[in-house]
Formats: structure tokens, sequence, C-alpha cells
């Protein structure tokens, strides 16, 4: 099975010159965590980063920014894990799972195509086994997150 055949194609993006709360919006507004950061919505799509809720909560509301912050203050740019439409599901869920992330963009020549998530693999893939054990590597916590939470 290939990513084409799972992802997400009618997604929501917003651009890194959007308000943060544009991007909240659409979270809440389609029940996801996760939206696609573009150049060129009206076409172009080609993919800068990405913002998620985590990234809201973590860098924009706990640090104190006020209602004005742009999307680029807070979206994450680097090492964004990207799939080729083409790319095989079994490779998918191995390297969402080795860089335990719940989303990943499937882009082509650069410009967003789609989204596969875990729901995607768990709706539309008759290996559920594989996809359980790879929500669990993707959920696992590493040694920081297992100490802080002791300390809680």
């Amino acid at each position: 099975m290939l990513a084409r055949e799972i992802m997400t194609q009618d997604i929501e993006v917003v651009t890194a010159q959007d308000k943060l709360q544009k991007a909240a919006r659409i979270m809440r507004d389609s029940d996801i965590g996760f939206v696609p950061v573009v150049e060129g919505a009206d076409g172009q799509m080609r993919l800068t980063g990405v913002i998620t809720d985590r990234d809201i909560a973590i860098r924009h509301v706990a640090e104190g920014h006020g209602p004005d912050c742009r999307v680029e203050e807070a979206m994450s740019r680097k090492n964004i894990l990207t799939v080729r439409p083409d790319d095989n599901v079994d490779n998918l869920m191995q390297r969402m799972a080795q860089a335990q992330v719940r989303r990943v963009p499937v882009t082509e020549d650069g410009r967003l195509v789609g989204v596969v998530s875990q729901a995607d693999l768990a709706l539309d893939t008759d290996q559920l086994d594989e996809v359980g054990r790879t929500v669990g590597r993707i959920s696992e916590r590493g040694p920081g997150q297992r100490q802080r939470q002791a300390q809680s």
C-alpha cells in the first residue's frame, strides 16, 4: 500500500504570516492538532513547516505572547518528516515511529499534496497489529519524560 492511497488530501493550511488564532480555529473546527504551513496557499502549496496545538501551547501561550502573534513565531521549521505519495506505508510507519510523530505531510517536488496521520493508518490499512505497534512506538516516553513524570 502507498501513502497516496491513505493520505488525506482535503487539508486546511496556513501561511507563516497568518495569525496563530487562524491556525487554532482550524484545529478547533476540524478537530485536528496539526496544520501544515505553506507558501502560496493559492495553489503553489510549498511546505515551509507545520504548526501543532503543542507548538501553540509551548511557544505562544506558555511564553505569554499576545494575541497578534503570527504562525511563524511558533511553527516548527526544521527536521519536518515528509514522505512522497509513492512511499510504501510500511516504511512510512517505521519512519513515523522512529521520529515519534503522529502526522506526516506528503509532498511532491516540495508541494504539499496530503497528510498521513495515525488515524489514516488505523482506518485505511489492513495491518492493525503493525499500526498498533507503530502507535505504541510513537507514544513511547523518553528518559527525560519518565523522570519529570516521576517528580510530579
